[in-house]
């Protein structure tokens, strides 16, 4: 949506209006709706810098590295699930399906009982009731699996914990594909073209700052996805 900025000279105001954001990016910082996922994503600014430029430096100093065993892995070692990090009174899964979903209704001032969703990983609309939960689903874009293998078995359960509930490493999609998706990494999972691009920049934003490996064939496939954007 556009922003109105007041400019005043004089007597007069002028208004004018500035474009914020494109279609098909999902916020990096994870604040505010996710927005439109359908429409191609672009991270670029004029200079050809801004996220996909970061994305791309980031990738460059990401160590390639083969993936451990998953032997000790479970989920319970990234904490307990959708703890309320923030302290705001809210879990996790709800803190993230009110910021990814329009026309939301709630229980309280927590619990997500409706809205719909702009699904990043089948372009698809989904009309999500709590009754009917598992349709939706949080996604962890770097998944808790893949990181136990890439060096998050050797971190203390707090680092653990922080990444299971970073809002920049999760989204509210379909069930179905985030099923598919499960612990895997891009060379073996992508979302829609149009979304790659996000995809990339959020997966490569997380590595880079919990200094987790990636492999040699998710390495090429993330430069691949930044090629989309």
């Amino acid at each position: 949506m556009p922003r109105r900025v007041g400019v005043k000279v004089t007597s007069v105001v002028v208004s004018v209006f500035v474009a914020a954001g494109c279609a098909g990016n999902v916020s990096l910082s994870g604040d505010g709706p996710s927005g439109s996922h359908s429409g191609k994503s672009s991270s670029k600014d004029k200079g050809g810098k801004g996220k996909e430029g970061t994305a791309r430096k980031e990738l460059a100093k990401l160590k390639d590295a083969k993936p451990d065993s998953m032997n000790g892995y479970s989920r319970d070692e990234f904490g307990p699930a959708w703890k309320d990090v923030d302290h705001n009174g809210c879990d996790t899964r709800n803190d993230i399906l009110s910021r990814d979903l329009t026309k939301v209704k709630k229980r309280n001032k927590c619990v997500v009982i409706s809205g719909d969703l702009d699904d990043p990983y089948t372009g698809k609309d989904i009309v999500f009731a709590k009754a009917r939960a598992t349709e939706v689903q949080i996604d962890h874009v770097f998944p808790l699996g893949l990181a136990w293998q890439m060096g998050a078995d050797h971190w203390t359960e707090l680092k653990r914990t922080d990444l299971a509930n970073d809002r920049d490493n999760l989204l509210a999609v379909s069930g179905r594909p985030n099923e598919q998706k499960s612990d895997k990494g891009p060379s073996e999972w992508q979302p829609p073209k149009a979304f790659q691009c996000t995809y990339a920049e959020k997966f490569i934003a997380v590595a880079d700052e919990y200094h987790l490996s990636v492999t040699h064939a998710d390495h090429t496939e993330l430069g691949d996805m930044l090629d989309t954007c």
